[in-house]
């Protein structure tokens, strides 16, 4: 496994704990090594090092031996990934740890690096023969988001890397797709006679989706100016979710079996026109607020931002899916920066049942049925619904019945990143974008974003850090008589 860009915050985050924990899982073979490119100049044993402090500093249970066994099969190349000599040195260097570890020639790639450099990396992996499939070995190369800024550029991109990848070789990573729970979706809709039947327009009032963050920028505010809560969260995450949740059940698990009918929900999605963007988008921009009961700047106050930026914290949107299962029935997402709580679920709400029958009864209104599938900060399913309460008039009352991960399961230590890097070393794509998913979904935002474009806000900031966003988007949701779901706060 070869990390471009090893020297950086995912690498010591994420990447290192994930290999650490599938080794623990007996999931890493012997015949394994990491080699890590990056500008700065380490050797081989400051590498190791470096890793070493971070196992320790992070989270997961401490394990001496997969420790051992992880530290001494990491190596180290300094150079500018931008030039092609490192990759002459980079393919001398492999074909080294290929012998010493009898890795037969399958090399990954992990791209951890700056987006602009996503093409020419892979342009000289090309032409150094790193990238190419011979003799029973494989070549994959994980590519991180973003995945372009808009639509040409993301197509620009892909015909880039079709020049010298293969589409089987091509991984574009969501690590929102490492979440058990986001894999337990098709499970639960597929694997469960009782919910699929109703999963339709006939039974389904709505669909929220929503992915709320109690962070700030942070120190990612020259990125985050450039890109915005639209580009950073919209067309990868939140539309991943979509699909798998409105996506009609595949032939068989098979990677483009799966993906051919996610596809399939982001054309279905129906294009914007300018004057349904005004009506049916919502963005903002945190002011200063409290979070948590402490004090946060607003996000023109943070590192690197412009005192008079523009660009987009919260995103609110309602879209509707131009098919015969969910014709008429809107799916409404939400994600924002510096929210009440950091909170990512999916709601689907049940249409009202007649209240004919309760009409000589105390019962004045029925509350509708709803599924919320959590997805983190704790991964659980629950259903609601009415039930009597005790006593001698007819009344009814809401309940839950909820499933959580950790307490049918157990927890297991995890980054989000074991399942991913375990599926593309083994070949299993269903969990990465595909070419033309990416394109789809950066068609369904790009009249917004030329809308908001040529029209700036002019209310920016428009929402107090530590709420849930402008008022805009409560008035989103309450023109027909609906209101955003929050997860109750724990007793």
């Amino acid at each position: 496994m070869v990390i471009f860009g090893a020297s950086g915050d995912l690498t010591k985050r994420k990447l290192i704990p994930a290999l650490f924990n599938l080794r623990r899982s007996g999931l890493l073979p012997d015949n394994f090594a990491v080699l890590g490119v990056a500008r700065q100049e380490l050797s081989d044993e400051e590498l190791r090092q470096r890793v070493d402090d971070d196992l320790t500093a992070c989270d997961e249970p401490d394990d001496p031996k997969c420790r051992s066994w992880l530290l001494e099969r990491v190596y180290y190349l300094s150079g500018d990934i931008g030039q092609r000599e490192v990759y002459d040195r980079l393919a001398t260097r492999v074909g080294e740890l290929d012998a010493q570890y009898k890795t037969e020639g399958n090399h990954l790639y992990y791209l951890a690096t700056a987006p602009k450099l996503f093409a020419a990396v892979v342009q000289h992996l090309g032409a150094v023969g790193l990238a190419a499939e011979a003799d029973g070995h494989w070549r994959r190369v994980i590519i991180e988001k973003p995945f372009g800024r808009d639509l040409e550029s993301a197509r620009e991109l892909n015909q880039h890397l079709a020049k010298v990848l293969g589409e089987r070789q091509t991984y574009r990573i969501d690590h929102y797709l490492g979440k058990e729970t986001v894999q337990n979706i098709m499970a639960f809709r597929f694997g469960n006679g009782i919910f699929e039947p109703v999963w339709n327009r006939r039974y389904i009032d709505h669909v929220q989706i929503t992915a709320s963050e109690e962070v700030g920028v942070e120190l990612r505010g020259g990125y985050y100016d450039e890109s915005g809560a639209m580009r950073d969260m919209v067309p990868n995450h939140l539309f991943q979710l979509i699909s798998l949740t409105a996506m009609e059940p595949p032939t068989s698990f098979d990677a483009n079996a799966v993906r051919d009918e996610q596809t399939k929900v982001l054309r279905a999605i129906a294009p914007y026109t300018p004057e349904e963007v005004l009506r049916r988008s919502v963005r903002g921009q945190y002011g200063e607020g409290t979070v948590r009961g402490v004090h946060r700047d607003a996000y023109r106050g943070e590192p690197n931002v412009p005192p008079a930026s523009t660009t987009e914290t919260f995103v609110a949107l309602k879209l509707y899916l131009d098919n015969w299962r969910w014709a008429d029935v809107p799916f409404f997402l939400r994600t924002g920066k510096s929210m009440t709580r950091r909170e990512t679920h999916i709601s689907i709400q049940f249409r009202q049942p007649p209240l004919m029958l309760f009409r000589d009864t105390p019962v004045e209104h029925l509350q509708p049925n709803r599924l919320v599938i959590h997805i983190q900060p704790d991964e659980a399913i629950s259903l609601s619904f009415g039930a009597k309460i005790p006593g001698p008039q007819l009344r009814l009352g809401t309940v839950d019945m909820r499933f959580a991960y950790k307490d049918y399961f157990g927890e297991r230590p995890s980054t989000g990143y074991e399942r991913l890097l375990y599926d593309c070393m083994t070949g299993d794509a269903t969990l990465f974008q595909r070419s033309d998913m990416v394109e789809a979904g950066w068609a369904v935002v790009a009249p917004i974003l030329d809308v908001w474009k040529a029209l700036p806000p002019r209310d920016f900031p428009n929402y107090e850090a530590g709420s849930w966003g402008p008022r805009d988007a409560d008035e989103l949701m309450s023109r027909n008589g609906r209101a955003w779901y929050h997860t109750p706060d724990k007793k």
